[in-house]
């Protein structure tokens, strides 16, 4: 690793240099360690009389060339003690390089110059990342006796310029930055786990991803779901027989209020008196004709 922190210094050097003698602008490009890359031209076809020409490092070594005018096509490989040896593949038709398996020592600024009618120079600084280990998530004691909640650790090893990252689904929710080889981790405390949660490790080309094991880490949302539903079983038996407890009282009151109506009915019609009417004929008063006397009539009573 102290090798690869050199290089990378080395290279920068190398970048910075060659900045400042030619002043033009430089293209990056990112690969992984082992992978091919290639450094385009930009061009769609040579022309009949057009000079095409890589070259390699601060020492501004040439690898590649082709010559239309000439006919020829050559790739010098030996040099830097055969570091491209078997790697530099050359378009002869657009110019463009691609360079296999690369590695640290392939690392750095890479020059292409066109010559036709006029001079051209372009520069490309390739920067290689180490490929990414998987991230590696394991629990950690809660430093409360008091708490439930689950201490989760993930941790990664080896790595530089890269992101360790906590997702929920497709959703980031927790990041940190590695810049150094050390070991590194981000934790994340949760009460209960589900399979949503995983954790990534990413550089600017490529990411690895570790989901959780729901099955051996801390206590799923599961069971404190079904601790939940109990909860909920129980409120719902005691909100009901309050219910019943109430509609109770409502039937026994209104039983109550329904038989007192009766009783009172009843009494009333045990105070009525029936008084036996009687029916008199009326008589009339006929005055006698030879007495001359006053006649007193008498109301009967029927």
């Amino acid at each position: 690793m102290k090798k690869i922190v050199l290089m990378f210094v080395y290279f920068s050097l190398c970048f910075c240099c060659l900045t400042g003698v030619f002043g033009d602008e430089v293209k990056s490009v990112s690969v992984m360690e082992g992978d091919s890359v290639t450094l385009h031209s930009n061009l769609t076809e040579i022309q009949s009389k057009d000079v095409i020409e890589w070259r390699f490092g601060l020492q501004q070594i040439r690898i590649a060339e082709v010559n239309k005018e000439a006919n020829r096509v050559s790739i010098y490989d030996d040099v830097l003690d055969g570091r491209f040896r078997d790697r530099l593949k050359l378009n002869t038709q657009t110019g463009d390089l691609t360079i296999l398996n690369v590695t640290t020592q392939h690392a750095g600024i890479y020059q292409l110059n066109i010559r036709s009618n006029r001079m051209s120079t372009y520069l490309f600084n390739v920067t290689l990342y180490a490929r990414l280990p998987v991230p590696v998530i394991s629990t950690q004691n809660s430093s409360s006796s008091e708490t439930s909640s689950c201490v989760l650790l993930c941790s990664v090893l080896n790595v530089r310029d890269v992101s360790l990252s906590w997702y929920k689904g497709n959703s980031s929710f927790s990041s940190i930055s590695v810049s150094d080889l050390n070991i590194s981790s981000i934790s994340l405390d949760l009460e209960c786990l589900d399979d949503s949660y995983s954790c990534v490790v990413n550089n600017p080309i490529r990411n690895q991803t570790q989901h959780l094991n729901i099955n051996h880490l801390c206590q799923t949302c599961s069971d404190t779901t079904g601790l939940t539903f109990i909860h909920k079983v129980v409120i719902c038996c005691v909100v009901v027989g309050c219910l019943m407890i109430v509609a109770s009282v409502l039937i026994f009151c209104i039983c109550r209020k329904h038989t007192n109506t009766h009783q009172q009915v009843q009494s009333g019609e045990e105070e009525i008196i029936y008084v036996e009417t009687t029916f008199h004929n009326r008589r009339t008063c006929k005055p006698k004709a030879p007495v001359e006397d006053e006649v007193v009539c008498a109301e009967v009573m029927r």
